[in-house]
This record gives C-alpha cells, structure tokens and sequence, in this order.
C-alpha cells in the first residue's frame, strides 16, 4: 500500500499543452496534427494498438524526439528547442532501467545528485519518498535482490525525488505478472491521488486506461480518435475503431443491411427499433456494421432476435464466456458474436441457441469511414 505523503512534500505542478504535434520520417508520419492539453495535476492515460504513435508523443514532451512541426508547451513556456534535461519531466520505462550495482537508495537518489543538489537534502528526501512507496526497509538492497514490484517502485520513486512539474510513463507495468500489474496498478492510483503529479501514461491495455484515467487519449496510426473520460468513451465511441478497442471482451460486429424488416444479417432479420429506425432514415440496401457490446446480449430459450451455433466455451468461475457464429446457409466467413452467460445454464460446443440483443444499446458505424452513426456521440 502507498503511505501517506509526509507534510512537508512540496509539489509544483504544470499543464502540458500539444498544439499540431507532428513527427514525420522519411516516408512516414508517426504522429499527425496531434493537439491536446492535460491540465495541472491530471492523470490522463495515451492508448491504442501497437504503432499508434502513443510512445512517439511522449518521447516528444519529455525531448527524446524532435517534433517535425509543432508547439509544445509545459506550463506558460515553449520547449521546443529546450532539451531534455532542461524540461522538467521525469520518465519511468517499461523496463525500470534501475543501475544494478547502486542501492535502492542510490538509484532514488541519483537524479537529485545529478541536480547538485546537497547531501542533506538528498537524505531527506529519498527518505521521504522511500516512506510514501513502502520501500524504506529496502534501502540498502540492490536492484537483483528486489521482486518485479519492488524494481518498478523503486523505478517510481527515482522519478518522483527530482520533484517534477509532469510525469511521464511508458507502459510500466507490462513486465509484471497480472496479478502484480493489478495491485501496482491500484497503488499507482493511489500514489497520484497523494502526489498530484500531472502524469502522462502510454499503455496498450484498455484495463489500464479505463481504471487509471482522468481523461483518455485514443490514438490510431499516428492520429487522435477521441479525447474523454473513461465512461463517456465506452458509452459513446466516436468510431468503430474506438468502440472495438475498449471493452474486455471487445464489441461485437455484425455487417447488416437495411430492410423494410429491419437489418439483414447473413439471412437472419434483426428488427430495426423504431427510434433507430427515425434516426437513420435509411435507404433499402443500405449497408451498415452494427455494435453490440458482450454484456447487452441475453439467451432466450425461443423466439430471439438471432439464431448462434456455439463454437468455445471459456468457464470463467462466476461466467461463461461463449463464442457462437450466426447460423446461416450461405458459405464464407460466418459473422460471430461473444457474450457472457451464467454456470448453470450448461452451454457446451455445439449448442444451438436463441439471442435476444437490446436494442437500446445498439451501435450503428458506417462501413466505409467507421463513423458511430448512432447514437450521436456526446459533446
């Protein structure tokens, strides 16, 4: 558990603006037109798939990577051409990058000497830092006698002694087991609800980013998807890229066409709410994907909206997680839709079963550009 932070912590915070960050290779852009702002003292959280350009932004704010055009700011003051040492961040790596022959004590320290700053000073406040992350027994161990844990607080708190004004973390839990990852996770939290640091987090994992955020970046091949808090981007993706990415398991997808009847789905009809129905004012033929999230689907015993053929059953202890295709006719990739049922229902491979989706939560995207057609997203 993180302790308390002792009464003589000082912390001086700043904002960290983006406006039009853009980093461009030889062929390629890593980022595109990249503008946001985290305000002092926020946790906001960068995420999407791997070669979203989530590392390339941070590396940029900390002065690792030069921005081919592009303003950045942190506080009132431009760093563009400031480099790194001079910025005022601190950057924790996904692999700890601790010294292995210095102590734990010695690794806290070593951005405070390398600040000159006095030996008393340093005492105090690797001492103070030691206390808020509950490492202060281990003090005199080095980096090889430290479990997984120990290594990324120690990581942690090498960071926070400098005092920075924004912390900067590149996926620095991925080397942990998951039970681990899952308490190191809750103590981040923890620690920045204490500290107050303004704190920016690079992760691929969609658990990391709805647990830990203020607010979440959603990238996508170098470009913003969406900026929000956590519950709004679940409950209204902007994109079909957004709404498939966060969720464990993941939105289900179902190409469709419209009818008189509702959406035809490989020959099976999926009544159309006559909301939904108002709303698109589509035309006969037209094509849709249709979203469905695993929670917002039921079994029914008969008369369901769809008929599945189960293909995995996946015990989960208090669920099941099932994995069924579409029964239809016609050859060819059969669409397929995941959900969750109780343990007692005894579903095994090979079921037939009768799904009942709520309408209410149905997500309609435009097949072509992706673009959550309904519901209107939230401004």
């Amino acid at each position: 558990m993180v302790a308390e932070i002792p009464c003589k912590w000082t912390i001086v915070v700043a904002n960290v603006r983006l406006e039009g960050i853009t980093r461009r290779f030889t062929k390629a852009s890593a980022i595109a037109d990249i503008t946001f702002t985290v305000p002092d003292g926020q946790f906001w959280v960068l995420v999407g798939p791997s070669g979203c350009g989530k590392s390339t932004i941070l590396r940029t704010i900390a002065g690792l990577e030069t921005a081919t055009s592009g303003n950045l700011y942190i506080g009132d003051r431009l760093v563009n051409q400031i480099p790194a040492r001079q910025r005022d961040v601190a950057m924790v790596f996904q692999n700890y990058a601790l010294y292995p022959h210095m102590t734990v004590a010695e690794n806290l320290a070593f951005g405070l000497r390398m600040r000159k700053v006095d030996n008393q000073t340093i005492r105090e406040q690797t001492q103070r830092v030691a206390q808020i992350l509950n490492i202060d027994h281990l003090l005199d161990r080095k980096p090889r006698q430290l479990s997984g844990g120990q290594q990324q607080r120690v990581a942690l708190g090498r960071a926070i002694a400098r005092q920075p004004q924004v912390f900067l973390l590149d996926e620095p839990l991925s080397n942990l087991d998951a039970q681990l990852r899952d308490d190191t996770r809750t103590e981040l939290k923890q620690l920045h609800q204490q500290v107050g640091i303004t704190t920016i987090y690079v992760t691929h994992d969609q658990v990391e980013a709805m647990t830990l955020a203020d607010q979440i970046v959603v990238l996508d091949r170098g470009h913003i998807q969406q900026i929000g808090d956590p519950q709004t981007i679940y409950a209204h993706p902007a994109n079909r890229m957004v709404a498939t990415f966060l969720g464990s398991p993941p939105m289900n997808l179902l190409p469709a066409r419209y009818s008189e009847q509702g959406f035809w789905i490989a020959g099976q009809i999926l009544p159309c709410h006559p909301e939904i129905q108002a709303f698109l004012q589509a035309s006969i033929g037209q094509a849709f994907d249709l979203g469905i999230r695993p929670e917002h689907l039921q079994v029914r015993q008969t008369d369901g909206h769809l008929t599945v053929i189960v293909t995995v059953v996946e015990p989960l202890g208090r669920e099941v997680l099932v994995r069924a295709s579409l029964l239809t006719e016609q050859t060819g990739t059969e669409p397929t839709l995941t959900f969750h049922v109780k343990p007692d229902l005894g579903i095994q491979v090979g079921d037939r079963l009768s799904l009942i989706l709520d309408s209410q939560q149905l997500f309609i995207f435009d097949p072509t550009s992706g673009t959550t057609l309904y519901p209107q997203q939230r401004m």
